[in-house]
Protein backbone atom coordinates (compact mmCIF):
# COMPACT_ATOMS: atom_id res chain seq x y z
CA UNK A 1 0.00 0.00 0.00
CA UNK A 2 1.29 3.45 -0.89
CA UNK A 3 2.29 5.71 2.02
CA UNK A 4 -0.22 8.23 0.71
CA UNK A 5 -3.06 5.72 0.71
CA UNK A 6 -5.34 6.05 3.72
CA UNK A 7 -7.54 3.13 4.68
CA UNK A 8 -10.92 3.89 6.23
CA UNK A 9 -12.97 1.66 8.53
CA UNK A 10 -15.35 -0.68 6.70
CA UNK A 11 -18.98 -0.88 7.74
CA UNK A 12 -18.81 -4.67 8.01
CA UNK A 13 -15.68 -6.76 8.60
CA UNK A 14 -15.92 -10.52 7.93
CA UNK A 15 -15.23 -12.87 10.83
CA UNK A 16 -14.31 -16.53 11.22
CA UNK A 17 -15.85 -17.90 14.40
CA UNK A 18 -19.47 -18.84 13.61
CA UNK A 19 -21.52 -21.66 12.13
CA UNK A 20 -24.94 -22.20 10.56
CA UNK A 21 -27.60 -23.98 12.62
CA UNK A 22 -30.30 -26.36 11.33
CA UNK A 23 -33.01 -23.72 11.87
CA UNK A 24 -31.14 -21.23 9.58
CA UNK A 25 -29.88 -19.13 12.44
CA UNK A 26 -26.14 -18.49 12.72
CA UNK A 27 -24.37 -19.10 16.01
CA UNK A 28 -21.47 -16.86 17.01
CA UNK A 29 -18.68 -19.01 18.45
CA UNK A 30 -16.41 -16.33 19.92
CA UNK A 31 -17.65 -16.50 23.50
CA UNK A 32 -19.66 -18.92 25.68
CA UNK A 33 -22.78 -16.81 25.22
CA UNK A 34 -23.20 -18.44 21.77
CA UNK A 35 -25.64 -15.86 20.38
CA UNK A 36 -27.90 -17.33 17.69
CA UNK A 37 -28.83 -14.72 15.12
CA UNK A 38 -31.18 -14.22 12.24
CA UNK A 39 -30.43 -11.79 9.42
CA UNK A 40 -30.00 -8.24 10.71
CA UNK A 41 -29.72 -9.20 14.39
CA UNK A 42 -26.85 -8.24 16.71
CA UNK A 43 -25.32 -10.33 19.45
CA UNK A 44 -25.51 -9.23 23.06
CA UNK A 45 -22.06 -7.69 22.60
CA UNK A 46 -23.62 -5.26 20.08
CA UNK A 47 -20.64 -5.17 17.70
CA UNK A 48 -20.96 -8.64 16.16
CA UNK A 49 -23.96 -9.01 13.88
CA UNK A 50 -25.43 -11.17 11.14
CA UNK A 51 -25.18 -9.56 7.72
CA UNK A 52 -25.54 -11.31 4.35
CA UNK A 53 -25.59 -14.73 6.03
CA UNK A 54 -22.36 -14.35 7.99
CA UNK A 55 -21.25 -12.88 11.31
CA UNK A 56 -19.49 -9.57 10.80
CA UNK A 57 -17.71 -7.09 13.06
CA UNK A 58 -19.31 -3.64 12.89
CA UNK A 59 -16.69 -1.76 14.94
CA UNK A 60 -13.49 -2.48 12.97
CA UNK A 61 -11.32 0.64 12.88
CA UNK A 62 -13.67 2.59 15.16
CA UNK A 63 -13.10 3.57 18.77
CA UNK A 64 -14.78 5.31 21.66
CA UNK A 65 -11.55 7.24 22.23
CA UNK A 66 -7.76 7.03 22.53
CA UNK A 67 -5.62 7.95 25.52
CA UNK A 68 -2.02 7.54 26.67
CA UNK A 69 -2.00 5.99 30.16
CA UNK A 70 0.60 4.67 32.56
CA UNK A 71 0.86 0.88 32.10
CA UNK A 72 0.13 0.54 35.83
CA UNK A 73 -3.41 1.77 35.17
CA UNK A 74 -4.35 -1.43 33.27
CA UNK A 75 -3.32 -2.59 35.97
CA UNK A 76 0.00 -4.21 35.09
CA UNK A 77 2.70 -3.81 37.74
CA UNK A 78 5.23 -6.29 36.35
CA UNK A 79 5.21 -5.41 32.65
CA UNK A 80 7.53 -2.59 31.54
CA UNK A 81 6.89 -0.49 34.68
CA UNK A 82 6.68 3.26 34.29
CA UNK A 83 6.09 3.20 30.53
CA UNK A 84 3.23 4.82 28.60
CA UNK A 85 0.61 2.72 26.81
CA UNK A 86 -1.74 3.86 24.05
CA UNK A 87 -5.18 2.74 25.26
CA UNK A 88 -8.42 2.40 23.34
CA UNK A 89 -11.69 0.49 23.22
CA UNK A 90 -14.79 0.25 21.08
CA UNK A 91 -18.38 -0.24 22.25
CA UNK A 92 -20.33 -3.12 23.71
CA UNK A 93 -19.42 -6.10 25.89
CA UNK A 94 -20.20 -9.80 26.07
CA UNK A 95 -20.96 -9.68 29.79
CA UNK A 96 -23.65 -7.67 31.55
CA UNK A 97 -21.98 -6.66 34.81
CA UNK A 98 -24.29 -4.53 36.94
CA UNK A 99 -21.30 -2.75 38.48
CA UNK A 100 -19.58 -1.84 35.19
CA UNK A 101 -17.39 1.24 35.66
CA UNK A 102 -16.98 1.85 31.93
CA UNK A 103 -20.70 1.43 31.24
CA UNK A 104 -20.93 4.48 28.98
CA UNK A 105 -18.80 2.58 26.45
CA UNK A 106 -19.28 -1.09 27.25
CA UNK A 107 -23.07 -0.80 27.52
CA UNK A 108 -23.47 1.54 24.58
CA UNK A 109 -25.92 0.46 21.89
CA UNK A 110 -25.16 3.42 19.67
CA UNK A 111 -22.60 3.50 16.86
CA UNK A 112 -22.24 7.22 17.58
CA UNK A 113 -20.15 6.16 20.57
CA UNK A 114 -17.48 5.13 18.08
CA UNK A 115 -16.69 8.66 16.99
CA UNK A 116 -12.94 8.20 16.55
CA UNK A 117 -11.47 6.23 13.68
CA UNK A 118 -8.10 4.56 13.31
CA UNK A 119 -6.95 1.71 11.17
CA UNK A 120 -4.25 -0.59 12.64
CA UNK A 121 -1.33 1.06 10.82
CA UNK A 122 -2.36 4.50 12.07
CA UNK A 123 -2.61 3.30 15.65
CA UNK A 124 0.82 1.68 15.53
CA UNK A 125 2.37 4.86 14.11
CA UNK A 126 0.65 6.97 16.77
CA UNK A 127 2.01 4.73 19.51
CA UNK A 128 5.51 4.91 18.06
CA UNK A 129 5.46 8.68 17.63
CA UNK A 130 4.16 9.26 21.17
CA UNK A 131 6.84 7.08 22.72
CA UNK A 132 4.49 4.32 23.86
CA UNK A 133 6.01 0.90 24.44
CA UNK A 134 2.66 -0.85 24.08
CA UNK A 135 -0.95 -0.54 22.95
CA UNK A 136 -3.80 -1.67 25.20
CA UNK A 137 -7.21 -2.97 24.18
CA UNK A 138 -9.24 -1.81 27.15
CA UNK A 139 -12.34 0.14 28.35
CA UNK A 140 -14.42 -2.71 26.91
CA UNK A 141 -13.46 -6.32 26.29
CA UNK A 142 -11.26 -6.88 23.22
CA UNK A 143 -12.50 -10.42 22.64
CA UNK A 144 -15.61 -8.95 21.00
CA UNK A 145 -13.50 -6.97 18.52
CA UNK A 146 -10.73 -9.55 18.28
CA UNK A 147 -10.20 -9.21 14.52
CA UNK A 148 -9.47 -5.50 14.91
CA UNK A 149 -7.32 -6.09 18.00
CA UNK A 150 -5.26 -8.79 16.26
CA UNK A 151 -4.57 -6.55 13.27
CA UNK A 152 -3.57 -3.69 15.59
CA UNK A 153 -1.27 -6.02 17.51
CA UNK A 154 0.38 -7.21 14.31
CA UNK A 155 0.88 -3.65 13.08
CA UNK A 156 2.40 -2.77 16.44
CA UNK A 157 4.75 -5.74 16.46
CA UNK A 158 6.22 -4.56 13.16
CA UNK A 159 7.33 -1.41 15.03
CA UNK A 160 8.35 -3.23 18.24
CA UNK A 161 5.21 -2.02 20.04
CA UNK A 162 3.81 -4.61 22.46
CA UNK A 163 0.12 -5.54 22.73
CA UNK A 164 -1.87 -5.57 25.98
CA UNK A 165 -5.33 -7.08 26.49
CA UNK A 166 -7.53 -6.04 29.41
CA UNK A 167 -10.19 -8.72 29.39
CA UNK A 168 -12.69 -10.68 31.45
CA UNK A 169 -11.38 -13.84 29.80
CA UNK A 170 -14.87 -14.84 28.63
CA UNK A 171 -13.95 -16.49 25.34
CA UNK A 172 -14.20 -19.94 23.74
CA UNK A 173 -11.27 -22.28 23.24
CA UNK A 174 -10.40 -21.89 19.55
CA UNK A 175 -10.78 -18.10 19.26
CA UNK A 176 -8.88 -17.84 22.55
CA UNK A 177 -5.93 -19.64 20.97
CA UNK A 178 -6.00 -17.31 17.97
CA UNK A 179 -6.40 -14.12 19.98
CA UNK A 180 -3.64 -14.68 22.52
CA UNK A 181 -1.18 -15.69 19.82
CA UNK A 182 -0.77 -11.95 19.21
CA UNK A 183 -0.89 -10.67 22.81
CA UNK A 184 2.20 -9.87 24.89
CA UNK A 185 0.57 -9.07 28.22
CA UNK A 186 -2.90 -9.27 29.72
CA UNK A 187 -4.86 -8.38 32.79
CA UNK A 188 -7.70 -10.81 33.37
CA UNK A 189 -10.67 -9.56 35.38
CA UNK A 190 -11.62 -12.40 37.72
CA UNK A 191 -14.86 -10.86 38.87
CA UNK A 192 -15.56 -13.27 41.73
CA UNK A 193 -15.06 -16.91 42.61
CA UNK A 194 -18.63 -18.21 42.59
CA UNK A 195 -20.88 -19.23 39.74
CA UNK A 196 -23.78 -17.50 41.50
CA UNK A 197 -22.04 -14.10 41.32
CA UNK A 198 -21.26 -14.52 37.63
CA UNK A 199 -24.82 -15.59 36.87
CA UNK A 200 -26.62 -13.00 39.03
CA UNK A 201 -24.33 -9.99 38.66
CA UNK A 202 -22.56 -10.53 35.33
CA UNK A 203 -24.90 -12.66 33.25
CA UNK A 204 -22.12 -15.15 32.59
CA UNK A 205 -20.22 -18.10 34.02
CA UNK A 206 -17.03 -18.49 36.06
CA UNK A 207 -15.71 -21.71 34.51
CA UNK A 208 -14.70 -20.28 31.08
CA UNK A 209 -12.69 -17.57 32.84
CA UNK A 210 -10.81 -20.15 34.88
CA UNK A 211 -10.12 -22.07 31.68
CA UNK A 212 -8.66 -18.91 30.11
CA UNK A 213 -6.37 -18.38 33.11
CA UNK A 214 -5.12 -21.96 33.00
CA UNK A 215 -4.63 -21.73 29.24
CA UNK A 216 -2.55 -18.55 29.57
CA UNK A 217 -0.37 -20.15 32.23
CA UNK A 218 0.13 -23.55 30.63
CA UNK A 219 0.00 -22.90 26.90
CA UNK A 220 1.33 -19.38 26.24
CA UNK A 221 4.19 -17.01 27.02
CA UNK A 222 1.76 -14.12 27.65
CA UNK A 223 2.62 -12.19 30.81
CA UNK A 224 -0.63 -11.83 32.75
CA UNK A 225 -1.94 -10.46 36.00
CA UNK A 226 -5.34 -10.85 37.69
CA UNK A 227 -7.71 -8.20 39.04
CA UNK A 228 -10.69 -8.71 41.33
CA UNK A 229 -12.95 -5.77 42.16
CA UNK A 230 -14.22 -6.38 45.69
CA UNK A 231 -17.86 -5.40 46.22
CA UNK A 232 -19.09 -5.26 49.82
CA UNK A 233 -21.43 -8.14 50.61
CA UNK A 234 -21.10 -9.72 47.16
CA UNK A 235 -17.65 -11.25 46.63
CA UNK A 236 -15.54 -10.16 49.63
CA UNK A 237 -16.16 -12.89 52.20
CA UNK A 238 -13.21 -14.62 53.84
CA UNK A 239 -14.39 -18.00 52.55
CA UNK A 240 -14.45 -16.82 48.94
CA UNK A 241 -11.08 -15.11 49.22
CA UNK A 242 -9.52 -18.23 50.73
CA UNK A 243 -11.00 -20.42 48.00
CA UNK A 244 -9.83 -18.10 45.22
CA UNK A 245 -6.31 -17.71 46.62
CA UNK A 246 -5.96 -21.46 47.01
CA UNK A 247 -7.13 -22.08 43.43
CA UNK A 248 -4.69 -19.53 42.00
CA UNK A 249 -1.72 -21.09 43.82
CA UNK A 250 -2.72 -24.64 42.87
CA UNK A 251 -3.45 -23.89 39.20
CA UNK A 252 -1.32 -20.86 38.29
CA UNK A 253 1.50 -20.84 40.82
CA UNK A 254 2.70 -18.16 43.20
CA UNK A 255 4.26 -15.72 40.70
CA UNK A 256 0.98 -14.36 39.26
CA UNK A 257 0.37 -10.78 40.48
CA UNK A 258 -3.08 -10.37 42.00
CA UNK A 259 -4.79 -6.99 42.32
CA UNK A 260 -7.69 -6.36 44.72
CA UNK A 261 -9.38 -3.11 43.76
CA UNK A 262 -12.01 -0.95 45.43
CA UNK A 263 -15.57 -0.71 44.13
CA UNK A 264 -17.40 2.58 43.85
CA UNK A 265 -21.17 2.73 43.21
CA UNK A 266 -21.89 2.80 39.48
CA UNK A 267 -24.28 1.71 36.72
CA UNK A 268 -26.90 -0.59 38.29
CA UNK A 269 -25.30 -0.98 41.71
CA UNK A 270 -25.63 2.51 43.08
CA UNK A 271 -27.12 1.09 46.28
CA UNK A 272 -23.87 -0.56 47.35
CA UNK A 273 -21.26 1.13 49.55
CA UNK A 274 -17.71 1.92 48.56
CA UNK A 275 -15.20 -0.78 49.41
CA UNK A 276 -13.37 0.08 52.66
CA UNK A 277 -9.60 0.08 52.54
CA UNK A 278 -9.64 -2.47 55.35
CA UNK A 279 -11.39 -4.97 53.04
CA UNK A 280 -8.60 -4.69 50.48
CA UNK A 281 -5.93 -5.11 53.16
CA UNK A 282 -7.74 -8.16 54.55
CA UNK A 283 -7.95 -9.70 51.08
CA UNK A 284 -4.27 -8.99 50.47
CA UNK A 285 -3.30 -10.63 53.76
CA UNK A 286 -5.33 -13.74 52.90
CA UNK A 287 -3.76 -14.08 49.45
CA UNK A 288 -0.25 -13.57 50.85
CA UNK A 289 -0.90 -16.26 53.45
CA UNK A 290 -1.27 -18.80 50.63
CA UNK A 291 2.16 -17.96 49.30
CA UNK A 292 1.26 -15.56 46.50
CA UNK A 293 4.30 -13.32 46.09
CA UNK A 294 2.81 -10.18 44.55
CA UNK A 295 -0.56 -9.01 45.88
CA UNK A 296 -1.72 -5.43 45.38
CA UNK A 297 -4.48 -3.07 46.44
CA UNK A 298 -5.93 -0.65 43.90
CA UNK A 299 -8.27 2.34 43.54
CA UNK A 300 -7.03 3.47 46.98
CA UNK A 301 -3.96 5.33 48.21
CA UNK A 302 -1.93 2.57 49.85
CA UNK A 303 1.86 2.72 49.52
CA UNK A 304 2.41 -0.72 51.04
CA UNK A 305 -0.34 -2.43 49.04
CA UNK A 306 0.54 -0.61 45.84
CA UNK A 307 4.29 -1.26 45.91
CA UNK A 308 6.29 -4.35 44.96
CA UNK A 309 8.28 -6.07 47.71
CA UNK A 310 10.84 -8.86 47.57
CA UNK A 311 9.12 -11.98 48.87
CA UNK A 312 12.47 -13.32 50.08
CA UNK A 313 14.11 -10.48 52.02
CA UNK A 314 11.36 -7.84 52.18
CA UNK A 315 13.23 -5.15 50.23
CA UNK A 316 11.10 -2.48 48.57
CA UNK A 317 11.56 -3.28 44.87
CA UNK A 318 9.22 -0.80 43.16
CA UNK A 319 7.69 2.03 45.13
CA UNK A 320 4.35 3.33 43.83
CA UNK A 321 2.38 6.42 44.82
CA UNK A 322 -0.76 5.86 42.80
CA UNK A 323 0.82 5.47 39.34
CA UNK A 324 3.99 7.41 40.12
CA UNK A 325 7.10 5.25 40.60
CA UNK A 326 9.62 6.04 43.31
CA UNK A 327 12.35 3.73 44.60
CA UNK A 328 13.60 1.09 42.12
CA UNK A 329 15.65 -1.78 43.46
CA UNK A 330 15.53 -4.33 40.63
CA UNK A 331 18.72 -5.22 38.77
CA UNK A 332 18.65 -7.58 35.80
CA UNK A 333 15.22 -8.85 36.81
CA UNK A 334 16.16 -9.63 40.40
CA UNK A 335 16.13 -8.07 43.85
CA UNK A 336 19.13 -5.75 44.11
CA UNK A 337 19.56 -6.70 47.78
CA UNK A 338 19.40 -10.51 47.80
CA UNK A 339 19.36 -11.52 44.12
CA UNK A 340 15.98 -13.27 44.23
CA UNK A 341 14.37 -13.21 40.74
CA UNK A 342 11.29 -11.02 40.32
CA UNK A 343 8.61 -12.40 38.00
CA UNK A 344 7.67 -10.12 35.13
CA UNK A 345 8.96 -8.25 32.10
CA UNK A 346 11.47 -5.63 33.21
CA UNK A 347 14.07 -3.42 31.60
CA UNK A 348 17.27 -2.15 33.18
CA UNK A 349 15.56 1.04 34.31
CA UNK A 350 11.90 1.95 34.73
CA UNK A 351 10.07 4.37 32.49
CA UNK A 352 9.34 7.87 33.77
CA UNK A 353 5.83 8.40 32.40
CA UNK A 354 4.36 8.86 35.87
CA UNK A 355 0.64 9.35 36.37
CA UNK A 356 -0.06 11.43 33.24
CA UNK A 357 -3.19 10.63 31.24
CA UNK A 358 -3.27 12.35 27.83
CA UNK A 359 -6.18 12.06 25.36
CA UNK A 360 -5.10 11.48 21.76
CA UNK A 361 -6.89 12.61 18.63
CA UNK A 362 -6.16 10.26 15.75
CA UNK A 363 -5.43 11.78 12.34
CA UNK A 364 -6.43 9.39 9.55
Amino acid sequence: MSQNTVRHPPEYWPTQWWHLLDDSRIQCDVCPRACKLREGQQGLCFVRARHNDQIVLTSYGRSSGFCIDPIEKKPLNHFLPGTPVLSFGTAGCNLACKFCQNWDMSKSREMDTLADQAMPESLAQAALQSGCRSMAFTYNDPVIFMEYAIDVAQAGHELDIKSVAVSAGYICEKPREQFYRYIDAANIDLKAFTESFYKKICGGSLQPVLETLVYLKQETSVWFEITTLLIPGENDSDDELHTMSSWIVDNLGTDIPLHFTAFHPDWKMMDHAHTPGSTLSRARDIALSYGLKYVYTGNVHDREGGSTWCHQCGTLLIERDWYQLGAWNIHQGACQQCGTPVAGVFEQAPGNWGRKRIPVKMMN
